[in-house]
This record gives C-alpha cells, sequence and structure tokens, in this order.
C-alpha cells in the first residue's frame, strides 16, 4: 500500500532547525512541575517567542530554543496557529526524547549542537503530526493536509509540482469527483487546486532563484512557458521580478 507522507516534502524544502536560544527570543520551550521532577508540556509559537511565563504556579520553563523554519515563505508558518502545546505524559517517547533533548543540551558535549538539532527536528515533527491530527476550523493548508482524501492530492503537489496538474488528475488522486473535489478544496483550503499548485511552484521558484539558479531552467523546471511568462508571475506575487530579488538578496 503507498503511504501518503503529509511532512517530509515540506520540511524537507525549507531547512528546518531548531537551537538553543535566550528567553526573549525562544519560541520552543519545555515546561516542568515546580514541585516534581515530572516534565509537564512542550510549547511551540511558530512566528513569534513564546516567553517564560508559565499558565501555572506549579511549572516553570526549563528548555528553551529557537526554530527556524528555512524562511518566511515556509506555508507552514501560515498554516499552523500561534500557540501549539503537546502534553508529556510520564514514560511515553515524547518523554524520553525530551528528557534525551535536556540532557544533550545541559552537557554540551562535543557534537552537541548537531544532536540538539535532529532532536529538536524529531520533537517539532511530533508537534506538526498533533496538529494534523487536531486538524483545523480555518481555511488553509493545515486543514488540507488533515484531510485524508484532499492529503492525497496535496501531497502530490508537494512531491511533483513541476507535473502538469489538472483538477481532473487531482480529484482522481483524491478519490472525488472533479467538482465535488474542487468544491472541498477551495472550502477547506481557502483557495482552488490550480491556485495553490500556483502559489507553491512560486515559493520553489523563489527558493531555487536565491540559490542561484539559471532563470531559464527555473522557468522550466516549473512548467513556464517562457521566462518571461516566469518573470509575469513572480511580478505579480513578490511585487518584483526573479533577477530584481536576487541582486536584493545579494544586497545590490
Amino acid at each position: 500500500m503507498s503511504r501518503c507522507d503529509r511532512l517530509s516534502t515540506l520540511i524537507g524544502r525549507f531547512s528546518l532547525k531548531v537551537i538553543i536560544a535566550a528567553p526573549n527570543e525562544a519560541n520552543l520551550v519545555i515546561f516542568k512541575s515546580s514541585r516534581q521532577e515530572k516534565l509537564t508540556r512542550v510549547v511551540l509559537s511558530p512566528v513569534t517567542f513564546v516567553g517564560s511565563d508559565s499558565n501555572s504556579n506549579d511549572e516553570k520553563p526549563i528548555f528553551y530554543a529557537k526554530v527556524e523554519w528555512g524562511g518566511s515563505s515556509n506555508p507552514l508558518l501560515t498554516a499552523l496557529p500561534s500557540i501549539i502545546q503537546l502534553d508529556i505524559d510520564k514514560g511515553s517517547d515524547t518523554s524520553n526524547l525530551v528528557r534525551l533533548l535536556i540532557n544533550e543540551s545541559d552537557a554540551l558535549r562535543c557534537g552537541s549542537g548537531a544532536v540538539l538539532d535532529r532532536l529538536g527536528e524529531v520533537l517539532i515533527v511530533r508537534l506538526l503530526r498533533t496538529q494534523l491530527e487536531q486538524g483545523s476550523s480555518n481555511p488553509g493548508l493545515l486543514g488540507g493536509l488533515a484531510d485524508k482524501r484532499l492529503s492525497k492530492a496535496i501531497v502530490a503537489i508537494h512531491d511533483k509540482p513541476e507535473a502538469n496538474w489538472c483538477n481532473e488528475d487531482l480529484a482522481d488522486i483524491a478519490g472525488l469527483s472533479m467538482s465535488r473535489f474542487y468544491e472541498l478544496f477551495k472550502r477547506i483550503v481557502g483557495v482552488t487546486p490550480i491556485a495553490y499548485l500556483r502559489k507553491w511552484r512560486m515559493i520553489l521558484a523563489r527558493q531555487d532563484i536565491e540559490r542561484g539558479d539559471r532563470i531559464q531552467i527555473v522557468a522550466a523546471r516549473y512548467c513556464y512557458s517562457s521566462t518571461e511568462a516566469l518573470n509575469r508571475s513572480f511580478t505579480r506575487e513578490f511585487g518584483h521580478n526573479p533577477m530584481t530579488h536576487r541582486k536584493m538578496q545579494k544586497g545590490v
């Protein structure tokens, strides 16, 4: 049976990083009980910092980190709620992971930076999985990925943005009629399937241009008929053309 992995492409494209941070810079905080040696919860604020205050006098923060999402164009930033919380059950996999993360942070052994980064990524993935299980009441990517039917089409778009997708193809992947798929996608994700495809291609094109890829190659890679077609779409999306964007990134 084929597997629909809703997160790997998103995480892989945006170089997720987790680094130790000061309390006033942290957007990932781990709390424990003030009276017991018991971990209580993990709190993530994707965009802003969490701060050091707990909602209760019964717990205190013991670990601060900053999650970097690989750029502001990461669609998860706008899809996720402002605060994500994960309760830590004693003896659970999450509890073991968090303890390992804290121990590595306290010991600061050789290679601890790399280890902390990897462990932090695993923790973020667990938080994201929790959000996918809960879904979202607001239109957006999170709701689409939480839907077992729409997520198949969205993952197909993420994995193969170069494909010449049409509504019929994506509806077939989702196992829905074309009209039902279109209506459901627009209502849950907030845009039409093809509009989402175009947005995703633009995000990837901007990444590739920032990386130094030739604009002609980027245009062909994401199904634009010419560099002029890419220039027009890029300018509509970001307010300037690809060459100007590249110069801005270089500070020229």
